[in-house]
């Protein structure tokens, strides 16, 4: 079964607890207000979209603070966002939070708590039509290089949308972030002059690549 099929989103404490009851292998994500999110959900789906054994719970913290205040009740873990609760017949397994959500750290209790697997599922597709339009406005000549920059990097900072791991890589491949974690556009922007190919060109090269994904 394909991810897209595995995953629901859990708004309320009783769909948290059916969800759970109906599910003996299950992983509910929370969903925060920035990028952390999507970097964070683009190293799970690496993972889980081969784990057919693994149904895939969202809770969207700011809309359904209920939920998300029930599965810290239920679990014991104390709430963070984003953060991924691994549970096995209703009982937590472990849970990663913010930063450490990595698939170095994640694959390795997955394995642990519930067993290896193989497998080559596809990966989600996302709304990119966001991007796709700063980045026409940007080449066709509509916004001048200062206004795309800066409005590029406030959308991905801002951004909390699930994406795949590979839209998330190749959205931050347009600038890349020195701190690594945070964004910081106005560092990020200093940094133009230094780059060995131009802004517009990289531009271009993104747009063409989003269209293949």
């Amino acid at each position: 079964m394909a991810l897209q099929d595995r995953v629901s989103e859990l708004r309320t404490p009783e769909q948290v607890d059916q969800f759970l009851t109906q599910n003996p292998n299950a992983a509910i994500f929370k969903a925060g207000t920035c990028h952390k999110t999507m970097q964070g959900w683009g190293n799970i789906e690496t993972l889980l979209r081969d784990r057919e054994d693994v149904q895939v719970g969202i809770v969207r913290v700011v809309e359904s603070r209920p939920a998300s205040n029930h599965i810290a009740d239920l679990s014991g873990v104390t709430h963070q966002s984003p953060q991924i609760i691994v549970f096995k017949d209703g009982r937590p397994l472990f849970d990663l939070d913010n930063w450490d959500i990595t698939t170095d750290a994640l694959e390795p209790l997955l394995s642990e708590h519930l067993g290896a697997v193989s497998g080559s599922g596809a990966p989600l597709a996302s709304d990119l039509r966001s991007y796709k339009q700063l980045l026409d406005g940007f080449i066709g000549g509509q916004l001048s290089q200062e206004q795309f920059q800066f409005t590029y990097l406030q959308t991905f900072k801002q951004d909390n949308a699930l994406r795949s791991q590979a839209e998330f890589d190749l959205l931050n491949s347009l600038f890349g972030n020195p701190d690594e974690h945070h964004i910081h556009p106005a560092a990020i922007i200093s940094l133009e002059p230094m780059r060995e190919t131009p802004l517009l060109a990289r531009a271009q090269q993104v747009r063409q690549q989003l269209e293949a994904l």
